[in-house]
């Protein structure tokens, strides 16, 4: 008997958890074009326009700055295992769920760990790096951005700026931040920084932005044992992607073609648009998205400074956190639910990349009316819609 195999037909979301975001359309499109050879010459090309228009995004004039060809997470770990060796000293900022990751990452590579926590929702003072430098050196201090559990903000500058002064490098997780809000690495004096490709900058995921220092190459070069990881190894990664001083390319692995050029269509369109612009159609979304929630009569959970592209929201009392997801689920709206300390206390919308605009912030906010006005909850109706459209008129 003939077999009949079914086309793949996943359904249409709109994308408003916190991440993957919706994919721009001309991201698509340029992931339909030919694939050619990783070392192919026109590639070759291909990469450095991508490294160049990555730098201006990381507003960065670093040479090592790629794009990794692994998720967000891998960044992230790339950060930890080329700049410590076993017996070196860091401290990790905990802000959140991706702060303890960091911790985590940093443990495994035989480093002595040592943490400073600020309660969920808020961020850590500067001066508690200080004091705790001052109690005890270290070679790394180690910090989420945008921690993407709590919506929460850390300032990078100030904490930057003491680190240099007890002989640290800093390095930044910027995965919920990077294409949406101000990631100024030069300018704040951030030695390594790490990103993703489906957040903000709206390609699919795949890729992990990542930004080395000239002081942190210093490090990474000097080091006395060799990286834990052969796949995540910078001096082998940058030998792919060249160094810097030739234009010989060394084959480390088969670049995932397709996703470079998603990754160089999406900075395209960034620049385009102009960072600053772009920062602020994410604040603009924010200021609709919470005026609308606040007309309503619900209130965000963050405590402190709040991210324009990461709203997490507390849930009414009664209210059934998964029926409200499965509802708006049945709309083909994706929102996600708090994790940890969290789950079933909060829910995470994200406002990112093509979502960062009016129609998906109206469309959500009446979405989430009906689905709580069919638990019972008590609102104005169409109050948040209106609401959001009066800050978007303003």
């Amino acid at each position: 008997m003939e077999r009949r195999f079914g086309e793949l037909n996943p359904p249409q979301r709109l994308l408003m958890g916190p991440g993957p975001s919706n994919v721009d359309p001309r991201i698509l499109r340029a992931m339909a074009t030919p694939v050619i050879g990783h070392l192919d010459p026109a590639f070759l090309s291909i990469m450095d326009e991508t490294m160049g228009w990555l730098r201006e995004v990381y507003e960065t004039r670093n040479h090592h700055t790629v794009p990794i060809s692994a998720t967000g997470s891998a960044g992230v770990e790339a950060m930890m295992v080329n700049l410590l060796e076993p017996g070196d000293d860091v401290v990790v900022g905990i802000i959140g769920y991706f702060g303890q990751r960091m911790a985590d990452v940093a443990s495994r590579t035989g480093a002595n760990v040592r943490v400073i926590e600020a309660p969920l929702g808020e961020a850590i003072p500067p001066e508690r790096f200080e004091e705790e430098l001052r109690r005890k050196p270290a070679k790394l201090v180690a910090l989420v951005h945008a921690e993407t559990s709590t919506g929460a903000e850390q300032e990078i500058a100030p904490v930057a700026e003491i680190a240099h002064r007890y002989g640290a490098l800093i390095a930044i997780d910027c995965v919920t931040s990077l294409g949406g809000m101000p990631v100024r690495v030069d300018e704040w004096g951030v030695d390594a920084a790490a990103s993703c490709s489906q957040k903000c900058l709206g390609a699919p995921p795949g890729l992990s932005p990542v930004t080395f220092s000239p002081r942190a190459m210093e490090v990474i070069t000097g080091r006395k044992s060799k990286c834990q990881s052969w796949y995540l190894d910078v001096n082998l990664l940058f030998a792919y992607w060249g160094d810097g001083k030739a234009n010989n390319r060394v084959f480390h692995h088969t670049g995932p073609i397709t996703m470079i050029y998603a990754m160089r269509e999406a900075l395209r369109i960034a620049l385009e648009e102009g960072l600053e612009a772009r920062y602020a159609r994410h604040r603009k979304a924010h200021e609709a998205f919470a005026a609308g929630l606040e007309a309503m009569g619900l209130t965000l959970f963050t405590k402190g400074k709040r991210l324009p592209m990461l709203n997490v929201i507390n849930i009414p009392e009664g209210i059934d956190d998964l029926a409200v997801r499965r509802r708006l689920l049945e709309q083909n709206i994706e929102i996600s639910g708090g994790f940890g300390p969290l789950a079933g206390r909060v829910w995470r919308v994200g406002l990112m990349g093509v979502n960062a605009n009016p129609a998906p912030v109206i469309t959500l906010l009446g979405a989430l009316e009906q689905a709580l006005v069919e638990q019972g909850y008590r609102c104005e109706r169409g109050a948040a819609v209106e609401t959001a459209r009066i800050v978007y008129m303003r």
